[in-house]
């Protein structure tokens, strides 16, 4: 860079005539319209007492279930004295392996409902309406598989009637929370989930 006899710098000069770079071209204008703003609204409180009630009920029935399972040998004594009664004159093993099918055969099909109801309520709290139908003939069943293993899971005495109260608190609990998802504000949320609730209007756009 050229100095001056003083010593400051010299800004180089053009010479005349230079062709000076073009500008860059101006973007154009798209007419496209944005992607929709959905507003999730949030769960009212019919939803968040329908879960509870639910979860609850998976609780009563765990506890019932995990009751069993840990007196499981007092379970299969009384249960091969019931299979030898129903059944005379087998042997030992098959009375022993028919004692333990009806017993696991029992905590299986327990399990099982409710396996499928907290399925259910899992496609419910994702915003699927006709999972809430879907708990009806759930809660149904699972009446139906208790009165069935009654017969080989209710114990004798205090212990029995645990299992009683156990069993009665998880059926009024699911129906509370049956009841709690057909309410006009749970039908509202899940149709918020089929309709977007905010738009924007198609605006002018530079590309």
């Amino acid at each position: 860079m050229a100095q001056h006899p003083d010593g400051e710098s010299q800004q180089p000069v053009e010479p005349a005539g230079a062709a000076t770079p073009a500008p860059p071209p101006r973007p154009g204008l798209s007419y496209a319209a944005p992607a929709p703003i959905v507003v999730i609204p949030p769960a009212p409180q019919s939803v968040r007492l329908a879960r509870t009630f639910w979860l609850l009920s998976f609780v009563a029935g765990l506890a019932v279930l995990v009751g069993s399972f840990l007196t499981r040998d007092s379970h299969l004594e009384r249960l091969r004295t019931v299979v030898d009664q129903m059944s005379p004159g087998g042997g030992p093993d098959a009375v022993t392996t028919s004692a333990a099918i009806v017993f696991w055969g029992s905590l299986g099909a327990l399990l099982l409902v409710m396996l499928f109801e907290a399925a259910a309520l899992a496609i419910f709290s994702a915003r699927r309406g006709w999972s809430r139908w879907l708990l009806i003939p759930l809660l149904a069943g699972q009446v139906m598989v208790m009165v069935v293993a009654a017969d080989f899971l209710l114990p004798e005495g205090d212990a029995g009637s645990y299992v009683v109260m156990l069993w009665g608190a998880q059926l009024l609990l699911a129906f509370f929370g049956l009841v709690a998802v057909f309410v006009p504000s749970a039908g509202g949320w899940l149709k918020a989930a089929r309709t977007p609730s905010a738009q924007v209007r198609p605006t002018r756009t530079r590309q």
